[in-house]
């Protein structure tokens, strides 16, 4: 397919939804379609806006078809359901796109994807429910089952709804799953090796972009304007800033490293957290990044070279077998792989390729990662835990283990200055919730080795 003369958004949407529904990752497929189609910034964004779009509410779109068509979606053939997928979108979550646009771009794209014959099925199907909706007949399935319907409403899979169910309740659960479905905040880490906060402010003002503080954080900055391409904001190739969210910035202010220390970031890569060590500690000392894949080590390189950071050192393996490094460090940060239920909102497909089996598996990992890397801790040093997601087995449960079973160890909650104080719970750990702190969800915990 020639995509230089592809110059429709929805075209590319629906090449990029294709693609996702074989199975490759949501950004990736768009990334590839965006690559190759030349297109002005607005379009991009409505691109983008359909892709990620439809994917995160892929079971509430499966529930409209089931409802209006004489097919449930997954009778239908497979390009025909990304295509009334798209239409649909637009008509019940794209407010400024008008509904005849919304329908007549729809029969068109089934028109030039080899479904000619059913042009009138999906005029009808899109019509009926703009009827329904104009009626005040709200087209969705209603389920006597709570978690089901909520599931269907929000489009997440039934189980992740009743782990929020059990440790939040209903109305928080609700407001959790607005905030998963809205589209991510960019905030970025101000390096202040480089520059200032002030600075960044004007030069982005005088690009036309806004920005604001956050509260309790030293270097963060959240774009309040579309910003396009990342890598043209001003200060980028200088290495004035970097990309990170909020909640991740609050982890290394917990681990709190200090200039002249030895520390080790066991999962390292692609570097966010390691990067802001090394900022932290005034690029003095020896922080070792280590991951097991040296594709997203490279990246870990790349963005130390940007900032203009000398005090890291990449290694390759995984933590679980790295004996060379006991007993070295005064400070090791494991940010751990986890199901990342905290990020859902940048990760359209992640609600659907997460199940409670890779939980488990993510949990037995976990555990073991802390069992190795607390051994890289030096006596009184520091351990800290942290994850992206809000599920107990991979938080609570994984800490509460470690420390049944090593009883030299203690939770140390984060001291009155940390900006990580503010979200300390009175088990000492720190949690963020996404719809009451408008940032990332994120678990962490420092732990102390006692002498």
């Amino acid at each position: 397919m020639n995509f230089e003369s592809l110059t429709s958004p929805r075209q590319l949407a629906f090449i990029a939804l294709r693609d996702v529904h074989k199975g490759a990752y949501t950004d990736i497929a768009l990334d590839r379609v965006l690559t190759k189609a030349n297109l002005p910034d607005t379009d991009r964004r409505l691109v983008t806006q359909l892709v990620y779009g439809c994917t995160r509410r892929q079971r509430t779109l499966d529930a409209f078809i089931d409802q209006l068509g004489k097919k449930k979606s997954h009778q239908q053939p497979k390009d025909l359901r990304t295509i009334l997928h798209l239409g649909l979108y637009q008509l019940c979550f794209q407010e400024r796109i008008p509904e005849s646009a919304a329908v007549n771009t729809t029969v068109q794209l089934a028109k030039e994807n080899g479904f000619s014959g059913l042009t009138g099925f999906v005029n009808g199907l899109l019509r009926q429910y703009i009827r329904l909706e104009n009626k005040g007949d709200k087209v969705c399935v209603q389920s006597s089952d709570l978690t089901e319907r909520l599931g269907i409403l929000y489009s997440f899979p039934n189980w992740m709804i009743q782990v929020w169910l059990e440790q939040f309740g209903l109305e928080q659960t609700e407001q959790l799953c607005l905030w998963m479905n809205k589209t991510p905040a960019i905030d970025l880490r101000i390096n202040l090796l480089c520059t200032s906060l002030e600075e960044v402010e004007a030069a982005l003002t005088s690009a036309g972009v806004a920005s604001q503080r956050i509260p309790h954080l030293p270097q963060a900055l959240r774009l309040m304007s579309n910003a396009g391409p990342i890598q043209n904001l001003p200060g980028y190739n200088e290495g004035w800033w970097t990309v990170q969210d909020s909640s991740a910035q609050l982890v290394s202010h917990l681990l709190d490293p200090q200039p002249g220390e030895v520390v080790i970031d066991a999962c390292a890569a692609p570097g966010g957290k390691t990067t802001h060590i090394a900022e932290l500690m005034k690029d003095e000392g020896k922080i070792f990044g280590c991951d097991r894949t040296p594709s997203r080590l490279k990246k870990l390189q790349q963005n130390a070279q940007r900032l203009k950071l000398k005090s890291i050192e990449m290694c390759t393996g995984d933590s679980r077998n790295m004996p060379q490094f006991q007993n070295t460090a005064h400070r090791v940060l494991l940010d751990a792989p986890c199901s990342g239920l905290g990020t859902l909102h940048r990760h359209a497909d992640a609600r659907w390729r997460q199940t409670p089996e890779t939980v488990e598996e993510l949990s037995v990992l976990q555990k073991q990662l802390v069992s190795h890397t607390s051994t890289f801790v030096k006596k009184d040093g520091v351990l800290v835990y942290s994850t992206c997601t809000l599920h107990p087995k991979e938080n609570e449960e994984v800490v509460s283990s470690f420390l049944a079973e090593n009883p030299n160890w203690e939770i140390e909650p984060p001291s009155a200055d940390s900006p990580a104080s503010t979200y300390s719970t009175p088990q000492g750990w720190i949690k963020v919730l996404p719809h009451q702190q408008d940032m990332d969800g994120f678990f962490m915990v420092r732990l102390r080795k006692k002498n």
